[in-house]
């Protein structure tokens, strides 16, 4: 039987996980990343300013912990994003196209009952570890 090696991935520049789970798991070439609320790094609050703030803080952690896995934006390969209210999806569709500009994520998009510490967003991302040739949807 092979090994696999699991890699526990920590930032500072993100919010510590509020429970016992870890920012982001890689094993192998695939990273899991936990939920990711709009939550200060410093303070550990949510952030001022309703579901757009909240959105690109939460996308702002998400960048922190790819960097600290040695990957960007360009590696995430699908996200699950949680909504307080989906009648908030345009605001997040106009935050989310800031941080992804190009071969978009495969995403799902869900409204909740609550979110922890009252959220209004709360996205997870996988990724994969490695150099990502992209081909054109022509050739598919």
């Amino acid at each position: 039987m092979s090994q696999i090696v699991r890699n526990i991935i920590r930032s500072q520049k993100a919010p510590a996980a509020i429970g016992p789970y870890s920012q982001a798991v890689q094993v192998g070439h695939t990273l899991y990343l936990s939920g990711c609320l709009g939550m200060d790094p410093a303070s550990g609050a949510l952030v001022s300013g309703g579901i757009e703030a909240e959105a690109r803080q939460a996308l702002t952690n998400i960048g922190s912990i790819l960097e600290e896995a040695g990957v960007s934006y360009n590696n995430v390969v699908k996200t699950t994003v949680l909504l307080a209210d989906i009648n908030d999806f345009s605001v997040l569709n106009s935050v989310y196209a800031e941080f992804f500009k190009a071969n978009h994520p495969a995403r799902s998009t869900y409204q909740v009952a609550n979110l922890p510490r009252g959220g209004r967003v709360e996205i997870e991302a996988i990724a994969v570890v490695g150099n990502i040739t992209d081909v054109p949807s022509a050739q598919l």
